[in-house]
């Protein structure tokens, strides 16, 4: 499929940089012309995506996150957040709501949240060399009055 328009960002795995990322795709999106409500979704799926690969890939060290963004025919928006990370045994497990590797304190809806904001949503992974999440998200084309 090609683009109209793309963008790619590459930060360290460190949580200050997760703002970055939500900022800078929601930006991108911006010029789809979305509700608020879709910018909101679209910002919360990017949060869980960056944050998941910040504490799940990467939680003694730090690593690289890459974000990339495109805009294709019909108004939709694809998403991938990639790291290169611990990965994971089990992708189907980890999507379970309320399945952690990450502790008490992290909720396990990580994945469950992002399906519920975005219309696709796809996870590849393989131990020892990653994991990149791509979404996407078709967005409305307002009626203009």
């Amino acid at each position: 499929m090609n683009s109209r328009n793309y963008i790619k960002i590459e930060l360290p795995s460190r949580s200050v940089n997760e703002g970055i990322a939500r900022a800078a795709v929601a930006c991108f999106a911006a010029q789809l012309d979305p509700t608020l409500e879709e910018l909101g979704d679209i910002k919360t799926a990017v949060s869980e995506a960056v944050t998941n690969a910040i504490v799940h890939a990467y939680p003694d060290s730090i690593g690289k996150i890459c974000i990339r963004a495109r805009i294709l025919s019909g108004g939709e928006l694809e998403i991938s957040v990639r790291d290169w990370g611990k990965g994971m045994d089990d992708v189907e497990k980890a999507r379970t709501p309320l399945f952690t590797t990450g502790g008490p304190e992290r909720s396990g809806m990580g994945f469950t949240i992002m399906e519920s904001f975005m219309d696709k949503l796809r996870v590849r992974s393989k131990p020892g060399k990653g994991t990149t999440v791509v979404m996407r998200r078709t967005l409305e084309k307002r009626r203009e009055d």
